[in-house]
């Protein structure tokens, strides 16, 4: 299908991990330590400082915000004040940088890690999704994952969807009771791409951020891509379903990945595109 992208705000460094939440559009600037509230036309209407870099978000049932510090491998909470307080360290889980998140509706949060020091060139390993209860205790859900970066969980609180971005696939998950994972299957098979942020729409489909192909992918329920958006001037690195109806797809674009490419550039931007179907499952 022919699809027009636009872009609705720009001047960020690297703009990633985004969120729709109470109409409003929430990303991490990650290179830049900020968190970015927006309206859906890209009125910036707050931001606030993460120590050690912003990186996943999700929502307690009590309204508090957790966000991932993605340097400091930790779990803040923030308060209603706005005042950031510690709600987990990853550091004993994670070897390395702590990245994307969801949070499931009993306060539930599943936090990837990028796994291997990917600055400094090392090969990719296998590492863990953890698990941090509401109470902040820190567990693990699953091992053995290639990058485990950004998920969706499905609205009825059954199925995780997680992008292994270096193992280029989506792999999925049984939810149980007790926020366990089980039955791990492959969900997608996405070949010669590297999936970094997902959002769900309504109609099972996956849309997958793909970095390197300079492309956003929809992924349907059976595995295949069918639909591409292709942003040919920089690279998407994450995705979220959310506007008015629920349709506007908002991409976090940037020119480079590495942190003394990007704070020069200050290339970020949030660019939007018309989707066929509206978001679904947990943001």
């Amino acid at each position: 299908m022919t699809i027009s992208v636009r872009t609705i705000a720009g001047g960020f460094v690297y703009p990633e991990c985004p969120r729709w939440h109470d109409g409003q559009l929430w990303f991490a600037d990650q290179h830049d330590g900020l968190v970015h509230v927006l309206d859906g036309d890209g009125t910036r209407r707050d931001n606030f400082a993460v120590p050690g870099g912003p990186s996943g978000m999700g929502w307690l049932p009590d309204g508090d915000l957790l966000v991932v510090s993605m340097n400091d491998r930790k779990l803040f909470r923030r308060l209603g004040d706005g005042k950031l307080v510690l709600h987990a360290d990853l550091a004993g889980v994670h070897p390395f940088h702590s990245n994307d998140m969801i949070v499931d509706a009993e306060g539930r949060a599943y936090v990837g890690n990028i796994g291997f020091d990917f600055y400094a060139g090392q090969p990719p390993a296998p590492t863990v999704l953890a698990t941090v209860s509401p109470d902040g205790e820190v567990g693990i859900a699953a091992d053995g994952l290639m990058c485990p970066n950004g998920a969706v969980i499905t609205a009825d609180g059954s199925t995780l969807v997680i992008a292994e971005s270096m193992a280029a696939r989506l792999t999925a998950f049984d939810i149980g009771s007790d926020g366990s994972l089980s039955n791990r299957r492959l969900f997608a098979a996405l070949d010669g791409h590297v999936p970094d942020g997902i959002c769900l729409d309504a109609e099972g489909h996956v849309w997958a951020a793909s970095p390197y192909e300079k492309m956003v992918l929809r992924v349907s329920p059976a595995g295949e891509i069918v639909d591409r958006i292709v942003i040919p001037d920089a690279s998407p690195y994450a995705c979220m379903l959310g506007g008015a109806d629920g349709r506007d797809l908002f991409i976090c674009v940037a020119p480079h990945h590495a942190p003394e490419i990007t704070t020069k550039l200050r290339g970020g931007r949030i660019d939007v595109v018309r989707a066929p179907a509206p978001g679904a499952g947990r943001p």
